[in-house]
């Protein structure tokens, strides 16, 4: 008998239970038994319907719990008695009339309506299904039968039938805010253009997808046309991209606001837009940098679009009272063979955009194949920092990680600086790239893990009042990809002694997405080992939301880019509060990141969110600081 999941009893009444007659009973394990089998008595007895065996004549032989429960009568008064006397005249005609030859001839009875009369002389109305089993070598026929109370089954359906439309409206709910928080993940909120993950998506699409035979011809790039040069666009060809930077735009922010700032960059997104094909992408990259990706067959096609663009934004608006003119420098670069992927294309681009920028600001520069790549500079700032790492120039400065219900510190983010001899303290955003590129990151973050490790040992071994609980350490894509990452954890732990519980690796969205299926089983190996992992910069990737749930991660650190926004920027609300959700709903907890008001702190206590850091308590300090820091906390 096929049956519907089943209700527990609440002592009121038996749970409605469908029934089809292949019956999935008790007694499976010993279908000719005439009573309960030791193993299955249990589930006999507490089934979540009226459970009764009888013989061929109706005669009583067993019956179950929850059927007396209900009912009201005794056991020893039902054994031995028939069926049908507990049934009013009809229902008992109908049963010995019908039912019982039924079962006789055909082994079954369907679902019928009948009244079974209870201890007290009352009528309830139930439904009754039987099964006959036939007699077999030793043992006689025996009939199953259940019967359940209708009102329970009708209240069940009713019941089932509300739960099916909740979960309904819940999947829609669902898809509809995963569809959403992909649209914002994708998207520049201020602009409405794509951002760099919408970006990086659509460069991966067009490698993908670009047909050989327009990937690159010998004559796609002649001479670079000079500034003024008249260029005319000629048949399609294969790729271009064109890499905007807006000349000083900082001085637009710091002397009209950044009210002002953001109605520049809106200004100059509609005039990038409206001075491309429709057929080409428009992107932000971040802060003032943009790109254009549209089919130019060669160097004279992106130079008459970047003198195009020029014109278009120099045109004079006004912002905040004043008329201000917009300049910028464009870098351009064009696909001259099998080996200029869209990346590499925008690589260039921005290489040549620097140029442009050199040779005097608001003009373009194409990306000339036949010089290379002027990466003198990488290469020597690659030199120095080799130099640093092994002279101690590195430093760590820690941030205060906060719990936003209890306004205590929860633990610290280890942040690498580097202490140069000529430029003084740079920030990672000015080697950090160069060090990813070359592979030195490994070196670089072995250091800080080993560095952020023992502070966090210190700090527990001297006991300090408000001592951090947990130390943030970021790691890499490369340190990612690494094989033997698990064993330097390790080791790294168990030299120190640090409790791995207490140690929490934040990984960027987008390294996670390098290679899930890979990263799935690293990730799963430093969960082994005790630590805690954390998806950093969320919001700014392109995850994927099944491998999202499939990461044994414990954390999502929203993005700083929106949290600047909370409390004054819609979009930047309604982003934060869905990663909160999204969290929260895969057993997450959110932690949110540049936090620099107290307008931002209420907005994400309100909207739940769990950990922050940001300038709103302090910004990254040295051990010594961050000490003294800590004891100014703990004396207030």
């Amino acid at each position: 008998m096929t049956t519907s999941p089943p209700r527990a009893d609440t002592g009121s009444g038996i749970t409605a239970v469908r029934s089809g007659l292949a019956l999935a009973d008790p007694l499976c394990g010993d279908p000719d038994a005439s009573a309960p089998t030791p193993d299955f008595s249990q589930l006999f007895q507490q089934a979540p319907c009226g459970y009764l065996l009888t013989d061929d004549d109706g005669t009583i032989t067993s019956v179950n719990d929850t059927f007396l429960a209900w009912t009201g009568h005794q056991r020893h008064h039902l054994l031995g008695t028939q069926l049908h006397a507990l049934m009013p005249i009809g229902d008992r005609i109908l049963y010995t009339t019908h039912c019982m030859p039924a079962l006789s001839i055909g082994g079954a009875v369907a679902e019928i309506a009948i009244e079974v009369i209870v201890a007290d002389g009352q009528r309830r109305a139930a439904l009754l299904s039987a099964a006959r089993t036939p007699a077999t070598d030793g043992h006689p026929a025996q009939v199953r039968v259940i019967i359940f109370s209708a009102h329970e089954r009708r209240r069940y359906e009713r019941e089932l039938i509300a739960a099916r439309r909740r979960a309904e409206e819940s999947e829609a709910r669902r898809a509809s805010a995963e569809a959403d928080l992909h649209h914002l993940a994708w998207h520049d909120t201020l602009t409405g253009l794509l951002n760099r993950a919408g970006l990086t998506a659509h460069l991966d699409s067009l490698g993908e997808h670009r047909p050989a035979a327009v990937r690159g011809v010998a004559d796609a790039c002649p001479p670079v046309p000079s500034p003024g040069t008249a260029a005319h666009p000629t048949a399609n060809g294969p790729l271009g991209v064109l890499f905007i930077d807006l000349d000083h735009f900082k001085a637009v922010n710091d002397s009209l606001g950044h009210a002002a700032g953001d109605q520049l960059l809106t200004v100059v997104a509609a005039r990038l837009q409206a001075g491309v094909r429709a057929e080409a992408t428009v992107a932000r990259l971040s802060g003032d940098e943009f790109v254009v990706i549209d089919a130019l067959a060669n160097a004279a096609q992106a130079a008459a679009l970047a003198e195009r663009l020029l014109e278009a934004l120099n045109a004079p608006l006004v912002l905040e009272g004043l008329e201000v003119v917009v300049s910028a420098s464009i870098g351009a670069a064009v696909a001259c063979s099998d080996q200029d992927t869209p990346e590499r294309l925008v690589r260039h681009a921005d290489i040549a955009m620097y140029r442009a920028k050199a040779a005097g600001r608001n003009g373009w520069a194409v990306h000339d194949p036949t010089t290379g790549d002027p990466s003198a500079g990488r290469l020597r700032l690659l030199g120095e920092l080799r130099h640093g790492i092994e002279a101690g120039q590195l430093r760590l400065h820690y941030q205060p990680r906060i719990n936003l219900s209890s306004n205590q510190i929860e633990g610290v983010e280890a942040l690498v600086r580097w202490q140069h001899p000529t430029a003084g303290l740079l920030p990672p955003a000015a080697f950090i790239d160069v060090a990813e590129d070359s592979g030195l990151v490994r070196e670089l973050g072995d250091w800080v893990l080993n560095e952020a490790i023992a502070q966090a040992v210190q700090w527990l071994t001297a006991g300090h009042t408000g001592a951090p609980v947990t130390m943030a350490v970021n790691l890499s894509a490369r340190q990612l990809g690494d094989p033997r990452l698990i064993d330097r954890v390790a080791a790294v732990l168990g030299r120190h002694g640090l409790p791995p519980q207490l140690l929490v690796l934040e990984i960027t969205e987008t390294a996670l997405m390098h290679d899930p299926d890979t990263v799935l089983d690293t990730l799963r190996a430093l969960k082994a080992l005790g630590v805690s992992l954390a998806v950093d910069d969320f919001g700014t990737g392109y995850s994927s939301f099944t491998y999202l749930k499939r990461f044994p991660v414990d954390e999502l650190k929203i993005d700083r880019s929106f949290v600047a926004g909370l409390g004054t920027d819609t979009s930047d609300s309604a982003i934060v509060a869905s990663c909160i959700n999204l969290a929260h709903a895969i057993g997450l907890h959110a932690v949110a990141e540049g936090v620099e008001t107290s307008t931002q702190r209420t907005a994400l206590l309100k909207l739940g969110c769990d950990l922050a850091q940001g300038y709103h308590w302090s910004p990254g300090l040295p051990a010594e600081d961050l000490t003294s820091w800590l004891t100014r906390l703990s004396a207030d």
